[in-house]
């Protein structure tokens, strides 16, 4: 896999491992991370892991650019496999549809699908959590199946609930945050991804993979209380980085 190196402005460095999102670019990117997380140079102040890249930013007055380089290019070719290769499966449940997935309905049209196919091909599969953003706790997955694809709403709407799960073109993801948002709705967590008074204030990380399991909407408040009560206790699982 060629490595590239490109200026961001006179304070960042991207350092490319391809254009494909998939599994092998991914792991390429998270030994990177791990790798610059025991040893960063100095002069370093953050790295930010993405699809297929990590953007190191650094006090140019510390360390050149070149400077940087090399010594990026030198920990790249250094970097092996040697970190823990199991993964994280954390299982999510999920009420679809009813008032918690508003844009189901309309979805199952334009798929020519029944509610029950649409949530079983969602929940299928686990989901690889590439990348964190737009909003803290944010996890972009990869790996919804093709037939779920769907553009994003025309008009986004002011407020999606936290907790919301969504789908926009072929990714799914969960709002943790009430934003502004343009992804059709098709079911809401009674998890919360975010809680910035939680010792770990974000339930996941880049790397992780996470598994939706459907409940009963009817149920859905029954199942908020008992989160906010703390006797809910999500299932996870290990998982070989071969996953």
């Amino acid at each position: 896999m060629a490595v590239t190196f490109h200026p961001l402005g006179d304070t960042g460095v991207r350092v490319g491992f391809g254009e494909r999102i998939d599994p092998k670019t991914h792991r390429a990117v998270q030994h990177f991370a791990e790798a610059l997380s025991r040893k960063p140079p100095r002069g370093v102040v953050e790295w930010v892991p993405t699809y297929c890249a990590v953007t190191v930013y650094y006090r140019p007055f510390e360390i050149g650019y070149k400077e940087l380089c090399r010594y990026l290019e030198k920990m790249e070719a250094q970097t092996e496999d040697r970190f823990p290769t199991d993964k994280r499966l954390v299982v999510l449940p999920v009420a679809y549809g009813d008032v918690y997935g508003p844009d189901v309905a309309d979805l199952c049209t334009i798929k020519g699908m029944g509610e029950e196919e649409l949530v079983s091909l969602h929940t299928r599969s686990p989901y690889l959590v590439y990348m964190m953003g737009f909003v803290p706790g944010f996890p972009y997955l990869g790996g919804m199946p093709e037939e779920l694809a769907a553009p994003r709403l025309a008009h986004p709407r002011p407020r999606i609930p936290a907790g919301s799960v969504g789908i926009a073109g072929s990714q799914t993801g969960v709002y943790p945050l009430e934003t502004p948002g343009g992804w059709r709705i098709i079911g809401r967590t009674p998890v919360d991804l975010y809680d910035p008074n939680r010792k770990e204030p974000i339930l996941l990380k880049a790397g992780d993979y996470l598994q939706f399991q459907p409940i009963d909407p009817d149920y859905f408040e029954d199942w908020r209380q008992e989160w906010l009560a703390g006797r809910l206790t999500l299932e996870q699982k290990r998982l070989g980085e071969g996953k």
